[in-house]
């Protein structure tokens, strides 16, 4: 039996339990009222009321629990329980329609019968799932791409704010991992490797056939943000290029397609969910206790200094976070010509650091329209929200609750204990600082379509998504510290950013089939304007009067000038994109797309890149060879296309010029004096010099990718398995440069490398199987996993920085970095060999020349894993069910930044805390240097029991409210509940580490904010 059917029966089963009647008045008048007029003519036809009574099966002879028996011409109806019984009140001439998802709608005639017992059979039609692809849908057995795909009712449960959390450890090739623990912290998602410098590796989102800008909204969380997860209906990852390469320039990194819920026909529901959460500091860092932090400073022979405290700083500076989510949704079709979706949405997110805190406000509309006898159809999309992100000092927070000395009390009469130095107590930061940021973005699109003649429809795609935001980054002022200038004089950041993207889609679809051929042609035209304004205003001195900066007058003052910067960016996107699906026999299949994509981005000579791909496919078990084989599905695929990038900075292709003029009597001339005699600055006015060179010749980056695939499908369809092998190469890499002569009027200019190459292959392999199903229980085992190699060839240059160290004696040291022949991030370092007898660090010579200088620096590890993985387990027994997802990664290394800047010898002899990582070696100088070695690089390998949902579905007959409510559902959810793991910092999967020339970074952990252990109870009610 199909797994989707399978699954079908224990969801919409225990979603739809109870029958409609048991809708309160105001539903059933609502639904009345869309449906008055067929009700008027239907009324009439119903001369007697009778009671019939039935039983609903599959073609196995198993009960349907949740099909729907409708009185057909009216909204009149109810679904079957637990058992497919069923009791409706009928006239006797009345026609009842008994459907059900994956069934064939079947129409008995009552004829006076008291009893009727139907058994359905399966709809092949709605069992081959439909997938999302760009413009448009597609049957699941009809794909030539890789396309992963993620049903609502499979998401991660719990406190989620960003969308792709919900998919973690879901998918083979993606690997989502956030860069910190921080309410809405954002996320570095990578499908299928890394395939560009500047770029990053955030893939394209779509919403609802709009095409989001993956820009910042001028809030630090992740833009996401504003989506409310109880909205999704599913999410689709087209991977390949053969499903990507229709949205061309965008689509190097993949395309994350989201589609919110839309009202169903029978289905009119009113859905409210609650849920609280508690959070709790996962890990803590094992430093010194009090007690020991002073046998230690002695024993190391430096300099204690006691307080008489005893405080654990992560105890004092972190907090029991709570949470809070609440959705409340409206849904339905009164006929098949309109349906609607609206909800709303409240969720407060507290982080485990205090003043740390998400809230966000959402609405979502959506309506389809249709008309003409169903030629016309529209769609409204409609989603708001309001997000106020709240943020404390991280880094300084951070480096306060490991390094602060333990022995200092927290409190001293009620108080923030001053520290010795005159230094702020990070207890009374909290209070002083603050990072405010407010957001209010609102997305619409309007999509008519309509059906010119059979098979050739004409659709419209409008859209707009803008967003505002007012940040305000603040300290108070506070005299008492007197060495920290910004605290005692009090600061103001006045951040306002505004973005708009503007969208305009023309497409024509036509598709034609008889017997044994279906064609489907797509042609369309795309214009994208993106608007990015941002206007930031520095303060600083304010009266010490406890009343917020952003609240004071402010003058500007000799002592303290206000700054102001301002910017505007201005950008456009249009294309020409064509796709030609065809099959043959159900068996052949063969798509071929192609996209032209003009941005303003690049110069006249390259104004326009081109994107196109081919792909095959063979549905082998629809041969009558394969008539007797083991496999219900089996198809093979194979694809080549390529993608763009156009994600480099506005206006590069163009020459920028500013004032320059000597300033002193020394440095170099950028003018010359207009009195060659002259000897005083007025004879040397304001010029004209390049801060930019013009290059039009400046061509995409192009990514180049080749998949074989194979969907496979076995015992009934319960066990079910996809494996793909891909092959990705990234070429015409941008970069911006230092030029090879130095006598140029540019320091760096922007350039293809020419050669250069990032590679990036791997198998993919999904395995889902399904039991069968018993009245009682049933399980589902999934798992995935992916294998990946990346390589970074042909590069001209040792060694492009992608991480480098900061902090006293370490800025700019490279920690990380694009080196040829060698895997993406590659960490390139010295390798550390102990300490010498001279308590300095000992290094490996490489290249056995006697000394230790920069070229014996060695490549020693990936911040990429080489395998990633997820497993997932579902277990229903009668009214419980118990959902487990794990996921993993191995293979990759990560420099624990935050070791070498706090936890060494010499830090413990000043008396700041560490761990016993500082004293591993007791002839270690405190002299030292905490150099960029191998000494702080450990294994990022990890296996994590990341959600875990244990849940009861309560049937609201037992206790007399069945004609209220349809489903009570009550769960409760553990996230990040184990990891098991060798590193010893926070947590493995994070990514703090400064970018270097607009080059992300990766593998770094600095001060990062730790990750939680969460904990959420929530009921789901549906009347």
């Amino acid at each position: 039996m199909n797994t989707k059917l399978q699954l079908s029966k224990i969801i919409y089963g225990s979603a739809f339990v109870l029958m409609w009647t048991t809708f309160d008045s105001s539903s059933q008048v609502f639904a009345n009222g869309l449906e008055s007029d067929r009700r008027l003519s239907t009324t009439g036809l119903i001369s007697a009321e009778q009671s019939v009574t039935g039983t609903i099966t599959d073609e196995t002879g198993q009960p349907l629990p949740g099909a729907t028996v409708q009185i057909k011409g009216t909204v009149n109806g109810t679904v079957t329980d637990l058992d497919g019984k069923f009791t409706i009140e009928v006239g006797e001439d009345a026609i009842l329609q008994i459907s059900y998802v994956g069934y064939i709608l079947q129409e008995i005639s009552v004829n006076g019968k008291s009893i009727i017992d139907v058994q359905l059979q399966p709809d092949a039609t709605q069992l081959d799932e439909l997938v999302v692809i760009g413009y448009g849908t597609q049957k699941r057995s009809d794909v030539t791409g890789a396309i992963s795909s993620v049903k609502s009712e499979d998401f991660n449960r719990g406190v989620i704010t960003n969308p792709v959390d919900l998919l973690q450890g879901k998918m083979a090739g993606v690997n989502i991992t956030s860069t910190s623990g921080e309410p809405g912290a954002n996320q570095n998602v990578i499908i299928r490797g890394i395939g560009s410098l500047r770029s990053g590796t955030q893939p394209l989102y779509v919403l609802d056939g709009f095409l989001l800008d993956n820009s910042g909204t001028g809030v630090a969380s992740n833009p996401l943000n504003f989506l409310n997860p109880n909205d999704i209906a599913s999410i689709d990852v087209l991977k390949d290029a053969s499903a990507t390469a229709l949205y061309g320039s965008r689509a190097s990194n993949g395309v994350v397609v989201i589609t919110t819920k839309k009202g169903k026909m029978g289905s009119s529901q009113v859905n409210f969910s609650a849920g609280a959460s508690w959070s709790k500091m996962a890990k803590q860092i094992d430093v010194f206790g009090a007690d020991e932090f002073r046998e230690q400073v002695i024993a190391v022979g430096g300099n204690l200094e006691d307080f008489g405290g005893n405080t654990n700083w992560q105890e004092e500076l972190t907090q029991v976070g709570f949470s809070q989510d609440y959705s409340l949704s409206m849904s339905g079709a009164n006929t098949e010509r309109f349906s609607y979706f609206a909800s709303l949405g409240y969720q407060e997110q507290e982080g485990i650091l205090k003043n740390s805190d998400l809230k966000r406000y959402s609405g979502k509309l959506n309506v389809n329209q249709k008309a003409f006898d169903g030629r016309m159809n529209i769609d409204y999309n409609l989603t708001a929200a309001y997000t106020e992100n709240l943020r404390p000092v991280i880094t300084g927070t951070i480096s306060d609750m490991l390094g602060l000395n333990p022995t200092i009390p927290a409190f001293t009469d009620g108080e923030p204990t001053l520290l010795n130095t005159n230094a702020l107590n990070p207890i009374k930061r909290y209070d002083l600082y603050s990072d405010d940021a407010a957001n209010n973005r609102i997305l619409g699109t309007i999509s008519p379509s309509f059906e010119i003649f059979d098979g050739l429809t004409y659709k419209l795609n409008l859209g707009v998504d803008y967003s505002t935001t007012n940040r305000y980054v603040q300290y108070k002022p506070f005299t008492e510290v007197i060495n920290e200038s910004n605290v005692s004089d009090g600061t103001l950041d006045e951040l306002i950013s505004s973005n708009t993207n503007s969208l305009v889609e023309n497409t024509l679809t036509y598709n034609w089939n008889n017997y044994k051929h279906n064609f489907t042609v797509l042609a369309g035209h795309s214009y994208q304007t993106f608007l990015d304004e941002f206007r930031g205003t520095s303060y600083r001195g304010f009266a010490a009067n406890n009343i917020e900066p952003r609240y004071q007058d402010h003058n500007s003052t000799s002592e303290f000038p206000t700054t102001v910067n301002a910017s505007a960016t201005r950008n456009e996107l249009q294309s020409f994109f064509g796709r030609l699906n065809y099959v043959y026999a159900d068996k052949y299949l063969f798509t071929a797309t192609f996209r032209a994509d003009g941005s303003s981005k690049f110069g006249d000579n390259n104004k326009y890149g081109y994107f196109p791909s081919f792909a095959l496919g063979w549905n082998l078990s629809k041969e009558a060879f394969m008539a007797n084989s083991v496999f219900n599905n089996l198809k093979v695929r194979a694809s080549w296309g390529q993608t763009g990038n156009q994600e480099i900075p506005s206006r590069i292709t163009k020459a920028s010029y500013s004032e320059d003029r000597l300033a002193t009597g020394s440095g170099s001339l950028n003018t010359y004096p207009i009195d060659t005699d002259g000897t005083t600055l007025d004879s040397y006015p304001y010029g004209i010099v390049f801060t930019r060179l013009a290059n039009p010749n400046l061509q995409w980056e192009v990514s180049t990718q080749i998949d074989f695939g194979i969907d496979f499908a076995l015992m009934d369809y319960r066990l079910t398995g996809t494996l793909d092998y891909f092959n990705k190469v990234s070429s015409n890499i941008l970069l911006e440069v230092v030029p090879a002569d130095p006598v140029q009027p540019t320091s760096t200019f922007w350039d293809n490398i020419d050669n250069m190459e990032i590679h990036n292959s791997g198998v993919e392999l999904t395995l889902n199987y399904a039991s069968k199903e018993t009245k009682s229980f049933s399980y589902e085992i999934g798992g995935n996993i992916t294998f990946i190699q990346n390589e970074v060839r042909d590069s001209p240059y040792a060694v492009l920085t992608t991480g480098a160290a900061q902090g006293a004696g370490q800025t700019g040291a490279t920690i990380n970095g694009y080196i040829n022949n060698q895997p993406i991030g590659a960490f390139y370092m010295l390798e550390f060999d102990g300490i010498g007898e001279d308590g300095l660090n000992r290094f490996v010579d490489i290249n056995n020349d006697g000394q230790i200088l920069d070229n014996d620096r060695s490549v020693v590890g990936s911040a990429i894993p080489k395998v990633i993985y997820g497993f997932n387990t579902n277990f229903r027994f009668d009214n419980f069910d118990l959902g487990l997802n794990f996921n993993g990664a191995a293979g990759n290394k990560i420099y624990n930044h935050t070791t070498m800047s706090l936890f060494t010898k010499a830090q413990l002899s000043r008396s700041n805390n560490t761990t016993d990582f500082a004293v591993q070696f007791p002839e270690e100088s405190f002299n030292n240097s905490n150099t960029v070695s191998t000494r702080f690089l450990e294994s990022g390998s990890f296996f994590r029991l990341n959600n875990a949902t244990l849940g009861y579905n309560v049937n609201p007959n037992s206790f007399g409210m069945g004609n209220t409510f349809q489903n009570i559902r009550l769960s409760v959810t553990g996230q990040n509940l184990f990891v098991i793991t060798d590193y010893s910092g926070f947590d493995p999967e994070v990514n703090t580490g400064s970018t270097s020339a607009g080059i992300q970074t990766f593998g770094i952990d600095r001060f990062t904010y730790p990750r939680a252990r969460t904990f959420t109870i929530n009921l789901n009610v549906t009347f």
